[in-house]
């Protein structure tokens, strides 16, 4: 039982909350789909508060003024993200309440609870209930009830967290997106945790290993059905600004960046001020603080890349992955050499699979990088293999939209001439590929290429993770989901049903290629394509040993024949019963290949 809470026993609940929190951050950034489905509030704020825990370390605090003061400003100074701006605010308040105190006691610390949420609300320019707002909030009325009662701070605290639970329950029906997604806020969950490991110091309780738990929660969002078009501006911006003067103010500012973009939150002290709002011109919101002082730190990232790597299942890239990037950059510079040029152009292709590598270097690549869905290759990655290819120009189908700026970084890093295809997709990779004709001049082959990615209907198969409801479809755990150009398509508990709309959607395309993965058996896709083009009576795996990834060809077929891309078979429309031609394959690329609409499945 405790009855106040002294400067050290305050750095050893903060240490504890940090170290709860670090052990379940995964789970976090599975609920994070508000205010965009970027997955990264667990990392934000158990990085913000690790950065009070680094600096309370360096310190023994005398008092619990003392204590709170440090937390405060590491927090604002440390804080990611606009979860991370949020909870630094929530310990801004409680520390200006606490800040002459030696001790705390049970009301002194729930009325520091609620000062904290005052503070927060006060920030942010448009607060949004259900969120971490709403939880904090009802925490901490609940925390001075309570104290109001019972000078037990043990009982008060574990009061506020069942009322923070409760609200946290209520979050899905009280914000649209959360309820479209099917989970609760991740900013609130986060800042619960927080208080479960303070509370668990007061009791004693052993502080968590700093490691990731074991993945056995079992609420987690489904990215896939987050539209981007729900991520309203693309650039989640964060910096620090010390202060020119003081008593500076700052609602001019804070009028220039709610023009500018949304979810903006401002903290303060008396030196400095930080700044977290998404926009689309975060150079824009640098130039105009920097009117009110020095710009200290800033960090930039692309939430809509975040969200489609999320959709994919890939860890969303972060502003503190440059870090590795610049020592990759770095150790590289020197690691390789440069081929020598023996033509104008060539092709490097970034793809996951033994299958489809084969697919692009059939269709004239000169080198691959393995890379994609589960695995987005470094910067340097796809330097070394520019390098690889022998030739003057290096055209790049990074084929997935999560590595085209890693693709873009490679420009101007070595003496090779590098244009960089912007393909979303493997299918408008291997489109552009063959609408080459090597013979022409690069800006040619950059227009055709470029062109050939808008020609492309890609669609895809997948499993359901959980049951939701989604744009009017009623989804169930394990049933098929197809997803068209990202969005979702349809739904069934029948993987043919699935594949009859798809087919009777690309009905009017001039070729039809199906992609399987190790999942899916020869024998399955060859029924799959038997059954929606009887007319094509057999299908023409990638490779026999392909590992990973094969592809089905059918469906209709223009009068002049397309290459079979895998194979260099031709197809023909007068007789698209018969097999792979048996001339040697047409070359991808050269002058009578045509092009039309093409859709893959």
């Amino acid at each position: 039982m405790y009855q106040e809470i002294t400067g050290a026993l305050f750095k050893q609940m903060i240490l504890h909350g940090a170290a709860a929190i670090t052990a379940q951050k995964q789970a976090i950034n599975d609920l994070n789909v508000f205010p965009v489905p970027d997955g990264d509030t667990g990392t934000n704020m158990s990085m913000t508060i690790a950065a009070a825990a680094d600096a309370l370390r360096k310190t023994s605090p005398t008092s619990v003024g003392q204590a709170s003061s440090v937390t405060a400003s590491a927090l604002l100074q440390g804080a990611r993200g606009n979860s991370g701006v949020i909870l630094s605010l929530l310990f801004r308040g409680l520390s200006k309440s606490l800040k002459s105190m030696e001790t705390a006691d049970a009301a002194a610390f729930a009325a520091a609870m609620q000062e904290g949420v005052g503070a927060a609300y006060k920030a942010v320019m448009k607060p949004a209930e259900g969120t971490v707002l709403t939880v904090s909030r009802l925490a901490a009325k609940r925390a001075v009830d309570t104290a109001a009662e019972c000078a037990d701070i043990e009982e008060v605290l574990a009061a506020a967290i069942a009322e923070g639970y409760d609200a946290l329950s209520q979050t899905t029906d009280m914000n649209p997106v959360l309820k479209k997604a099917g989970v609760v806020d991740a900013g609130g969950k986060g800042y619960l945790l927080i208080l479960e490991g303070m509370l668990a110091e007061l009791r004693g309780e052993p502080m968590p290993e700093l490691r990731e738990a074991e993945d056995t929660h079992k609420e987690k969002a489904d990215f896939n059905m987050m539209a981007q078009e729900e991520i309203t501006f693309t650039f989640d911006t964060v910096y620090v600004v010390r202060k020119a003067r003081e008593d500076i103010d700052l609602m001019p500012l804070r009028a220039y960046l709610s023009s500018i973009g949304d979810s903006l939150v401002i903290g303060e002290d008396d030196e400095t001020f930080k700044v977290h709002v998404h926009t689309d011109i975060p150079g824009a919101a640098l130039t105009e603080s920097q009117k009110y002082g020095t710009l200290e730190l800033a960090k930039i990232e692309n939430m809509r890349s975040q969200a489609d790597a999320l959709a994919a299942g890939r860890e969303a890239q972060s502003t503190d992955d440059l870090e590795a990037i610049e020592e990759e950059l770095e150790s590289g510079e020197h690691g390789h050499q440069a081929a020598a040029p023996e033509k104008a152009v060539g092709f490097l292709a970034i793809c996951a699979g033994d299958g489809l590598a084969a697919v692009f270097r059939d269709l004239g690549c000169d080198a691959v990088v393995s890379g994609g869905q589960t695995m987005n290759p470094s910067t340097e990655s796809i330097l070394a293999g520019i390098d690889q290819v022998p030739a003057e120009t290096v055209f790049v189908l990074p084929n997935n939209s999560n590595i085209i700026m890693a693709a873009q970084q490679c420009q101007g890093l070595t003496e090779k001439k590098v244009v960089v295809i912007p393909s979303k997709t493997v299918p408008q990779g291997i489109t552009a590929m063959m609408g080459v004709d090597p013979e022409g001049s690069v800006e040619t082959i950059t227009a055709a290429m470029t062109e050939a990615l808008s020609t492309v209907t890609t669609s895809q198969i997948t499993y359901a993770a959980r049951n939701s409801d989604f744009d009017g479809f009623e989804i169930h755990e394990g049933d098929y989901l197809a997803l068209k150009e990202g969005k979702l398509f349809g739904t069934d508990s029948q993987l043919d049903a699935l594949l009859e709309k798809l087919a009777e959607e690309g009905k009017n395309a001039s070729f039809i290629a199906l992609y399987y993965g190790e999942d899916v058996s020869e024998a399955d896709a060859q029924a799959a394509l038997r059954s929606k083009y009887p007319s094509t009576a057999h299908g023409t795996p990638a490779r026999r040993n392909a590992a990973r990834t094969k592809t089905m060809t059918g469906g209709a077929l223009p009068e002049q024949p397309h290459q079979n891309q895998e194979t260099g078979g031709i197809f023909r429309k007068s007789d698209p019963a018969a097999g792979p031609d048996a001339r040697a394959p047409k070359k991808p690329g050269r002058k009578g290949t045509t092009s039309g609409n093409f859709s893959y499945l």
